[in-house]
């Protein structure tokens, strides 16, 4: 039977080794960036700041996700 100890090392080796799917980054950004924007939006609406619209929603969420892409990227 294989000792539990080098199955751990083996398996944070693969986890440091791997970048992940390009793609499951990306979706996950634009629903975080989406749901994000929504927060910020609502909040600046309920103060007056702005006009709760889902093209508000849109252009800041937009602009939230093209800010993490800049800054996440290698």
């Amino acid at each position: 039977m294989a000792d539990t100890d080098d199955d751990r090392e083996g398996f944070r080796d693969g986890l440091e080794a791997s970048e992940g799917d390009r793609r499951v980054l990306v979706v996950l950004n634009a629903v975080l960036s989406g749901a994000f924007a929504w927060l910020l939006v609502w909040g600046a609406a309920l103060v007056d700041l702005v006009a709760f619209s889902p093209s508000t929603v849109a252009v800041v969420a937009v602009g939230v996700f093209l800010l993490t892409f800049v800054v996440t990227r290698p």
